[in-house]
Parts: structure tokens; sequence; C-alpha cells
């Protein structure tokens, strides 16, 4: 074997499931840059769509899994978050795009099918062409087990379209695992490739200084990142955002230590054990500085523990709350009920309605403490906060003034997150412009800048 073959021979391919399409065969209500994309993702058969809230994600990926069906004639299946699927339904009706809701294979019927990702067992994979993972993120916050029973499921899938705002800020393992549902590289070979592991704690991992541009440009050619449309140089007219008011209330808060004195001056909880109990020792008080808000208006109120649920579902008059132990019949009518506005007030957590839904309606929000993820708040005031809210949005933060901790690691990984979009998108912006010809997997290239010279001895091997 040459050597020029051997070098050849490394390098990783695969077999693209993409076809091209015209742009005047994608639905004409699609904003320029939606058709762009759609396009885009039917050529590459298997991509990522991080892009903001209110940029249309549910018509672009409805309108990919509609060309798929139609092009193949086969089924697509639409995984989403729970209450997502009527929401769905409703929007898929303005593109004159049907889609049957379905609990189980059976319910399966000819053309796009939406279920749920808790009853994801209920469906065999290889009835389906195409499948599409509505909040996509699923793949890091979703427990394990079914993380990677998606990956797992659907690994022979040809058409795959994974949806999600924006990864979690620095969570390069939340992209390796969107890379190997995809069919790129595995979350392992990607670390392998492009980063070093950073000390002690496992799940730390640091691009390598030489392999930083090569990432993203690697992460461009199955990725596409966009929070508004000029970052993929569109216009922005009608996407331009309301105003967004942060306001902080900081109550009071005991702070029991050891053999049950109570401190004068608050200690600054650090760990997890300390903020838990920090935020209940300030239960009251910010239940009770939540509920003084409240006036005339439309509120949904994000709490983090069921008493606090329970607290301000009875100090509120009229509040609805929904716990993750209620029958999805209760959460799905309450999320409609709000998001029509039919439902003045909303008690829930963001770990259940802070994924996927659209609460124009409403602009005014409260978190009654906060919860160390910064993806949780970010996706919860996002759902207030998105293209096409006509009211400056306000949002109150409540806690106790031990938790100061808790908000400087938010403000950390909000500052992280920024950089981060800005790197994904800086390496994204010209690839709609370019010939895309398929999902590509490539390795890091050895570009020479000195000719090799082999020894004697080799070059007679040879």
């Amino acid at each position: 074997m040459q050597y020029r073959d051997f070098i050849e021979n490394k390098k990783m391919k695969i077999i693209t499931s993409g076809f091209d399409i015209d742009k005047s065969q994608i639905n004409k209500m699609l904003f320029s840059y939606q058709v762009d994309i759609v396009k885009w993702g039917l050529k590459k058969g298997k991509a990522a769509l991080f892009s903001g809230t209110g940029t249309g994600k549910t018509a672009m990926q409805l309108e990919w899994a509609n060309q798929v069906y139609k092009e193949t004639g086969k089924n697509v299946l639409i995984l989403a978050p729970l209450a997502v699927s009527q929401q769905t339904v409703r929007e898929g009706l303005k593109f004159g795009i049907k889609v049957n809701i379905c609990r189980k294979q059976e319910d399966v019927l000819p053309g796009l099918n939406i279920t749920n990702y808790e009853i994801l067992e209920h469906f065999k994979a290889d009835e389906f062409i195409g499948i599409v993972l509505d909040e996509s993120s699923i793949l890091k916050s979703f427990n394990s087990k079914y993380k990677q029973l998606i990956i797992d499921m659907f690994k022979d899938t040809p058409y795959k379209l994974a949806c999600t705002a924006t990864p979690a800020p620095n969570d390069f393992v939340e992209l390796g695992n969107h890379s190997e549902f995809l069919n790129i590289l595995s979350r392992v070979e990607m670390l392998a490739m492009f980063f070093t592991h950073d000390g002690g704690e496992t799940s730390k991992w640091k691009l390598k200084g030489h392999a930083e541009i090569r990432f993203w440009e690697w992460m461009a050619t199955w990725a596409v990142v966009l929070e508004k449309p000029s970052d993929l140089g569109y216009s922005d007219e009608g996407f331009i955002l309301p105003k967004l008011n942060m306001h902080e209330i900081i109550v009071k808060s005991p702070i029991f230590q050891d053999g049950g004195q109570i401190s004068l001056l608050p200690t600054m909880a650090q760990t997890l054990m300390e903020r838990r109990q920090a935020r209940r020792d300030s239960l009251n008080n910010r239940v009770q500085e939540a509920i003084k808000l409240i006036n005339n208006e439309q509120w949904i109120v994000w709490c983090d523990l069921n008493v606090e649920s329970e607290m301000l579902r009875k100090g509120i008059e009229g509040a609805i709350e929904v716990k993750g132990s209620d029958k999805d019949t209760h959460k799905v009518k309450s999320a409609i009920d709000f998001s029509n506005g039919d439902l003045k007030i909303l008690v829930s957590k963001a770990s259940i309605f802070g994924f996927g839904l659209n609460f124009q309606s409403c602009h005014n929000m409260i978190f009654v403490g906060l919860s160390d993820s910064y993806e949780q708040l970010y996706q919860a005031i996002r759902r207030c906060w998105r293209f096409g809210q006509k009211e400056e949005v306000n949002v109150w933060i409540i806690t106790s003034e031990a938790e100061g901790a808790v908000k400087a690691n938010i403000e950390r990984k909000e500052i992280e997150s920024a950089k981060m979009i800005a790197e994904m998108v800086k390496h994204t912006q010209d690839i709609l412009t370019k010939e895309i010809h398929g999902t590509i997997n490539e390795k890091l290239d050895y570009q020479p800048t000195i000719e090799m010279i082999l020894p004697t001895w080799l070059e007679e091997v040879a």
C-alpha cells in the first residue's frame, strides 16, 4: 500500500441521505431564511437546527418533515415535550400541513406523526423514514436511559433533524450527543478529536488550542446556528425583541449553623445542600413577595419546590397549579388555556413548561427562587420573551440573601453562553451561501509546511 492510499483510508466517510429541492417547492408562507434553512436541511439529510426562540423552528421542522414525506412516501415521526404536540398541530394547520397525534404505533397515519418523548417505547423506529427531535436539548437534560434510547433506536433512520433554541453554555458533551444522534461522530470520537480533559471533574472538557477554529468549522458542516435572521445575513424586520426588564428581590433568610444556632449575619450558601437549605429557610418570605407582585394582568410564576407551588396556589386567587405528578390531560389543558389567554395565573416548574411552548400572550413572570440551571432560566424566560411578543417583558427573580452563589453562577453561565453562541454564529454565517452536498464526516487535516524527506531505507522498502 502506498503512503497516499494509507492517508486516504484514514479519512472517515459517511453516505448522506439528503436530496436537493428547488426553493419554489418549499412552503410559500416561510420567510426567506427559513426557506434556505429547510433546503439546506433536506440536502444534508441529517442536521441540527439551533435556532433562537420565535424564529420559527416549528414551521421549519414541519416543512422539512413534510418534504421528506413527499419525497419518500414514508412516514416521519416528531418527538416533542408534553403539551407541545397540540401546539404543533395548530401550527401545522397554519401552513397547510397535517400532523397526527399518536400514543402508540397503531395510531400512526400516513404522513407526519407526533408523540411525546415519555412514550417513545410504544413505537417502532424502522417504521419511519425520518425522525425530528423537537427541543433536542433533551439529549442532555433527559435521563441517560432515554438519551441513549433515542440515539440507539434511530441509529439507522435515513433522515434526522434535531431542533432546539441553543445548546447549553459550553456543554460540549451535549453537542457530542447531537453529533452522535445524527451519525456524524460519536461523542467519544468528538471529544478525543477536539478536546482535552480539564482536571478532576469528568464533565469538564476544554477545546484544544489548535483545534478551536476547526471544531466550529466542523460543527458548521452539520448545524445551523442563529439567534436572529441577520446572523445569517437576512433582514431582522419583524424580528426585533421588545425590551426585557429584569428585577431582583432579595429577602432575608436566617441561616442555622451547627447546633441550631441562628447566625446574625447570613452565611453565603456554597454547596448544593446549603443552597437547598437556604431556599427552604426563606420559603415563606419569597412566596409572600411573589404574591405582592400579582395584579390583574396575566402571570406565570415559576417555582422549584412542590411546597412553593402549593403555597403560591393557595395564596394567589385564581391561580392554576401544575405539578409533575398531575395527569397529562391537566398539563395539556392548562398550557393551551394559558397560551390562549383564558388562564390568568399559571404556577408551575420550568422543568414542566419551560421548553417549547409559546406564551407570548403573557409578559409578566416571577421566579420564586433560582435553580442552578442557566438553561432552564433562559428557556423559561423565552416562553414569553420571544419574537411575536408585543409588550415589554417583566421578569422578577426572588432569592434569599444567602443564595448569592446561585445568582453569580447564573451570571457566569450567561456570559459563557453568549460567547459560545457568538462563536457558533460566526462560523455558521456563510453556510447557506455555499454549495452543500450532504453531511460530511471529517477529521483534522494535517497541512504540511515543509516538504517531507523520507529516509533512504524507507524509500527502498516502498
